[in-house]
């Protein structure tokens, strides 16, 4: 399977924003503060990360 560019931005999203609601589900799960804390800033990385790509593939979008 060879994916162009836009696939990949595509993919890597829609992985992005399964981290966000994993880690967002389990920071909610833990017991362990310091663990719970963990995974709501990795969430919020996971989203940062997620919204970068996004206005990324805006761009791809508009220049097409």
């Amino acid at each position: 399977m060879d994916l162009n560019e836009k696939d990949i931005l595509k993919k890597k999203i829609l992985d992005a924003q399964e981290m966000v609601r994993d880690y967002e589900v389990f920071s909610k799960k833990m017991r362990d503060t310091e663990l719970a804390e963990t995974f709501k800033i990795f969430a919020e990385e996971s989203g940062m990360q997620a919204r970068r790509l996004q206005e990324i593939l805006k761009k791809h979008n508009s220049q097409q």
